[in-house]
């Protein structure tokens, strides 16, 4: 039997997950996968607020369509992430890339899966996301 000491109940809760780098429980990407369970919560609890996944640097990879993930990774299986990024944008979740990550593996809009979105620079994005009061998570 578990005995909760301190209930946590957020009505509202702006996230933002800093998607910089590879961190993985086997083969599934901490990340995405604190995404989906946060947004599942947020379900549960009626949580007003949105999440966003801030991709760059080391990870941002993971947000290219099968084409473009083939030729990067140099393998033939194609994105494996594409079903879990794509459930998350139906949970309403943001997903975004980074263009300078982008410009310095020269992909364009089109290497993206569909729905992810594009700005201009991930650490201002942070900052920008920060200060207009969302956490960040850094899995």
């Amino acid at each position: 039997m578990i005995y909760v000491d301190i209930p946590v109940v957020l009505e509202k809760a702006n996230v933002v997950f800093n998607m910089d780098h590879l961190a993985f429980a086997g083969d599934l990407p901490v990340g995405i996968n604190y995404m989906y369970l946060l947004a599942n919560r947020f379900k549960e609890m009626k949580t007003k607020g949105q999440i966003i996944g801030v991709f760059h640097g080391d990870a941002a990879y993971m947000t290219l369509n099968d084409e473009a993930y083939n030729a990067y990774r140099k393998v033939t299986t194609g994105n494996p992430y594409k079903e879990l990024i794509a459930e998350l944008i139906k949970q309403g979740v943001q997903i975004e890339e980074c263009a300078v990550s982008m410009k310095n593996h020269t992909w364009g809009n089109d290497d993206l899966l569909p729905e992810v979105k594009v700005h201009s620079g991930a650490v201002g994005r942070l900052i920008q996301l920060i200060q207009e009061g969302y956490v960040q998570i850094q899995p």
